[in-house]
């Protein structure tokens, strides 16, 4: 009986990773800033167009902002793994991933992030 049961059993579905880059090759963003703010969406998001308009306040001299939409920028997607939206992704110049957030995101903490990873900046 326990052999039957064991094959009538069904997998889970697998779950798409929520991985945030530790690594972006800054050449595939633009503006050329010392800080880059990747936000990676999906037009059917829900949650996306709300991550997308806190981070676009950080914009300033210093600070790039981009969104990173799946229909218009795949291969981005892609290259990576972003399996899953919204991912905020803050890298310094080097393209060295600071911080990051998967998922919805408050104001305070993205201001907060940006902060705290240019203070500890040489």
């Amino acid at each position: 009986g326990l052999v039957l049961r064991m094959r009538g059993r069904v997998a889970a579905p697998t779950q798409p990773s929520r991985a945030v880059p530790s690594q972006l090759d800054r050449a595939d963003f633009e503006p050329r800033k010392p800080w880059l703010v990747a936000v990676f969406t999906s037009a059917t998001c829900g949650t996306c167009a709300d991550v997308v308009r806190k981070a676009s306040v950080l914009q300033s001299d210093s600070v790039g902002v981009v969104e990173v939409e799946y229909a218009s920028a795949r291969e981005l997607h892609r290259k990576y793994d972003i399996q899953a939206v919204p991912i905020v992704v803050i890298a310094d110049s080097e393209g060295v991933v600071r911080a990051g957030f998967a998922g919805p995101v408050t104001a305070e903490d993205l201001w907060g992030a940006l902060a705290d990873v240019r203070e500890q900046q040489p």
